[in-house]
């Protein structure tokens, strides 16, 4: 008989062969393993406020801690941070919903997902206007859903139109995505073009649609704000709108973020989290709470930094020949082309090779638009 040791390997669950390796954490991991070299790094590469989250805000914290909220709290949030999202949506959105139609989430990353898990079903498909953020296929395949990639291109904006969603659209179409100010491209929606899209979406009573508005404040013009229940307001009772406190109040590692919507599919993605995490920390709740009702002086002030360098970056960038870029025209993003300067070095043959060699060499670390499913 053998003595001979047998290795056993784990049995991974198939959900995990749709999580492919993101190349924004192994840029981010190489930028802090050359940081930690002494190497000096310029970070471009994270999706997150460099501001500290306001001092009002973590002093509500800290006397909620001395206020005991410390324990368990209802799975749909604290009463006080419902009616605080409640009023933040018919303050700044003019959408009103009931205490049943909202609920609060760990980031709005885990509403994205308790959505997907609720409503999507092996065999359906989702539409992703691309350039897109990697967690929105990730969570849909997750689910077992199919990704319907809706192409953009540099030269429309990376805005999808009312043309290329009909194109997309089958009868296996479950969800539209649609996220505006826009991560990567930090472009936005116009009105005309949610009004165009909203029409099309009119012809199709099964198909849902979700919202993600996280970054609604960071604007850098005046025009009042619009997602596409403000110009299509008959599609609210299939529409999810996503937000939170992370990005306009500086609050990433809060993890708060909040969904309204249908007051049936609420509660069944309240069933869904109550059985994963429940909530997150009641303190953070509080310093949400404190953040939605004590107004956006703070967040304009960001957005203003925000919209200075945004006008630096294009600027610098529009001086080199070999780089074309839009100005965004929100969020902290900015998705530039590229692909005359990676045609111009020898050696470089992508935008993979291309985000290597500005960190190796220039120390910048950039994440390639291939991250976000640009097309070339």
């Amino acid at each position: 008989m053998s003595n001979a040791k047998h290795e056993h390997h784990p049995a991974f669950s198939h959900r995990l062969d749709a999580l492919s390796p993101s190349s924004i954490f192994r840029i981010g991991a190489r930028a802090k393993a050359l940081s930690e070299q002494s190497r000096d790094i310029v970070r471009m590469d994270a999706g997150e406020p460099d501001f500290q989250t306001p001092k009002y805000i973590i002093d509500a914290a800290k006397q909620a801690l001395d206020d005991g909220f410390t324990r368990y709290t209802p799975i749909g949030g604290l009463p006080m941070l419902k009616t605080a999202i409640r009023e933040k949506f018919r303050k700044e959105n003019n959408l009103h919903y009931n205490d049943d139609e909202v609920m609060h989430s760990c980031g709005a990353k885990q509403a994205l997902f308790n959505a997907c898990m609720t409503l999507l079903e092996p065999s359906d498909e989702v539409i992703i206007p691309s350039p897109h953020w990697g967690t929105y296929p990730a969570i849909a395949n997750i689910a077992g859903a199919r990704v319907v990639d809706a192409r953009t291109t540099f030269d429309e904006g990376f805005t999808l139109s009312a043309e290329t969603l009909k194109q997309c659209l089958s009868p296996r179409t479950r969800m539209v995505i649609l996220n505006t100010p826009n991560n990567p491209t930090g472009r936005i929606y116009s009105r005309e073009t949610l009004s165009a899209i909203g029409n099309v979406l009119l012809e199709y009573p099964e198909v849902f649609i979700l919202s993600d508005d996280i970054y609604e404040h960071l604007r850098f013009d005046n025009e009042p704000y619009a997602n596409i229940l403000n110009v299509c307001p008959s599609l609210k009772e299939r529409t999810l709108v996503i937000n939170g406190v992370s990005k306009a109040y500086a609050m990433t590692g809060w993890r708060v973020g909040f969904v309204a919507g249908p007051a049936d599919i609420i509660t069944k993605m309240q069933q869904l989290q109550g059985q994963t995490n429940s909530h997150t920390a009641a303190v953070s709740q509080v310093a949400a709470t404190t953040a939605l009702e004590s107004g956006l002086r703070d967040v304009h002030r960001m957005t203003q930094t925000f919209a200075q360098r945004a006008r630096l970056v294009t600027e610098t960038l529009n001086d080199i020949e070999t780089i074309e870029v839009q100005p965004p025209h929100g969020s902290f993003y900015c998705l530039p082309d590229f692909s005359g300067l990676i045609e111009s070095r020898e050696g470089i043959e992508n935008d993979q090779q291309m985000a290597d060699w500005l960190l190796d060499e220039l120390g910048v670390a950039l994440v390639p638009g291939s991250a976000f499913a640009l097309f070339f």
